[in-house]
């Protein structure tokens, strides 16, 4: 059975391992990838199977030309072990379910149309909006959860939101990281 909760500061390993399995390492060279570096999503879900990460999805505040606010959705990975279980869209239903109960009007992603059409993704209202690395923009899809979101949307997508700070992500400053390296003789 699948389980889809809310990440946990304990899966960090277990996602990172997921995606680079999912993508390789070339996923870090990806312009959505850059936009999100150094800020923490606004929602990151896991698919569990067994106590097992099988699947993440996770969404990123930003601005969508314009001061206009929405989220980037992405990446979202199902282990291929895992995968044509419907997982994938079980991620995409709730993190979008979940988007529009916290009040956010739209979603923006760099994906496959005929993948996230399903789930109402287009390219119809995305042609003005830009992104760093110029992703191909029959990628740069749009679903709307309030009708009219991203009319007239224009110019570039921005990262929004918090920024992550080396305390979140657990890691010592470098300055206390250069005591723990042996000193050469």
């Amino acid at each position: 059975m699948i389980t889809i909760r809310q990440e946990r500061p304990v899966d960090a390993i277990a996602r990172e391992a997921l995606l680079d399995v999912a993508y390789g390492s070339e996923r870090h060279a990806k312009p959505s990838a850059k936009l999100r570096k150094g800020r923490l999503p606004a929602a990151a879900l896991v698919a569990v199977e067994r106590g097992r990460i099988v699947g993440t999805l996770r969404c990123w505040p930003v601005e969508a030309g314009h001061g206009r606010p929405a989220l980037l959705l992405g990446p979202l990975a199902v282990h291929p072990a895992a995968q044509k279980r419907g997982i994938g869209s079980a991620l995409m239903r709730r993190a979008i379910a979940d988007a529009g109960r916290a009040g956010h009007k739209a979603i923006l992603l760099v994906g496959d149309a005929s993948f996230y059409g399903r789930f109402g993704f287009t390219a119809e209202k995305t042609a003005a909006l830009t992104m760093r690395g110029r992703p191909d923009p029959g990628r740069l899809l749009g679903c709307e959860l309030v009708a009219g979101a991203l009319d007239g949307a224009d110019g570039a997508i921005r990262a929004t939101g918090e920024r992550e700070s080396m305390r979140i992500l657990g890691h010592r400053p470098l300055a206390s990281r250069a005591r723990l390296v042996p000193r050469a003789a």
